[in-house]
């Protein structure tokens, strides 16, 4: 099996059209091409992840962070991440990042976060906008059926809870065949008037290209007519973050006491305590300083993430409390999650969770 059969399930799963622009995500290091031996999953890609995948005949590192992120003008060792990429390409070893794609998936790392704590009735707290597209093609009634049935089979027309979502209209169309033309209905030289369905779904912005190879191969026409429009619509389903409810209302205090217990925490760093019941939590996988704003207005107790700065924790202004449980805690079961993943979908080959721990802060 090649190392892109993999890959493309990976993007399945966190499609790299999701991540964020400044982010750096996909293959970085190897050729897709090769045959894959055993996959080692991780949190980050250093020497030592190296020397693990290689006692552990893994040719593959699926890495969450990415260990190239700016521009490398030069490879010769003189950092981690030279040496990082040097080696790696030494032994004939991948690295492949999801970073941000994998972030901004419902069921993805804060959607992890919201898993262990046992969170319900969970929804996204940024959901993502321009994600969403709209196609309108047109084509003959006789077989409008089929061609939607094609486009369905791509995953158009999934709207929440529901599949299959479209809406369709009739009309006429009308077309002029030149001497060139090779129409499947109607003549050359002969004005054509046929009645048509016009037919409207609406697609997320990584399925387009499947949608539109499905189109053109079962829409009859020769030359098919077709608009694809990006939408405002926040996608309830894309984004940054989740909020959900716990099981049960509880204490402040008993909630920090759970949340050290079931991230392993030597420490939370928080904000003043309000001595309020807590119900709602929000929580975004790695520096989530930027969403403390939409934490508030959705209405949560709790926000838990990450990388919060001096000046951040006064943003609380006593209406909600901050937990800061550190950057690598709070995006620490996302191996996991890609091992869950990529067992359910392989049998053939090892996926193995990298034991080496890639924390880079301690606590005395």
């Amino acid at each position: 099996m090649k190392i892109k059969e993999v890959l493309n399930h990976i993007e399945k799963l966190a499609p790299l059209s999701y991540a964020e622009d400044f982010d750096n995500v996909g293959l970085l290091v190897g050729n897709a091409s090769n045959e894959i031996t055993n996959v080692l999953v991780t949190l980050d890609t250093l020497e030592n992840t190296i020397d693990e995948a290689i006692a552990k005949n893994c040719n593959l590192i699926i890495s969450f962070h990415p260990i190239i992120f700016s521009g490398l003008k030069s490879i010769t060792g003189k950092n981690y991440v030279e040496r990082v990429v040097l080696k790696a390409i030494k032994n004939d070893i991948a690295i492949y990042a999801t970073h941000t794609a994998l972030d901004n998936v419902k069921l993805g790392v804060s959607g992890k976060m919201a898993e262990v704590l046992g969170l319900k009735n969970t929804k996204v707290l940024l959901p993502k906008k321009n994600s969403i597209k709209k196609l309108i093609t047109y084509v003959p009634d006789t077989q409008a059926e089929s061609l939607r049935n094609a486009l369905f089979s791509e995953g158009a027309g999934h709207i929440g809870n529901y599949e299959k979502c479209s809406y369709n209209s009739k009309g006429i169309g009308t077309y002029l065949p030149s001497e060139n033309a090779n129409p499947n209905v109607g003549s050359i030289g002969k004005l054509q008037q046929e009645p048509e369905t016009a037919i409207t779904v609406y697609f997320e912005k990584h399925q387009e290209q499947s949608l539109l190879k499905a189109l053109f191969k079962n829409h009859p026409y020769e030359e098919v007519a077709y608009e694809i429009s990006t939408l405002e619509n926040s996608n309830q389903h894309i984004g940054l973050g989740i909020y959900g409810e716990l099981p049960n209302e509880t204490s402040e205090k008993d909630f920090l006491d759970t949340l050290k217990d079931t991230f392993n925490l030597t420490t939370i760093r928080h904000s003043k305590l309000l001595n309020k019941p807590v119900k709602t939590v929000a929580v975004l996988g790695g520096s989530g300083s930027f969403a403390l704003k939409q934490a508030i207005q959705v209405k949560a107790d709790v926000y838990v993430s990450a990388d919060f700065k001096y000046h951040d924790f006064f943003g609380a202004e006593k209406m909600i409390v901050i937990a800061d449980i550190g950057h690598y805690e709070s995006e620490q079961f996302t191996k996991n999650l890609l091992v869950d993943y990529l067992t359910k979908k392989f049998t053939n080959f090892a996926i193995i969770l990298s034991e080496t721990k890639t924390n880079p802060i301690y606590n005395y």
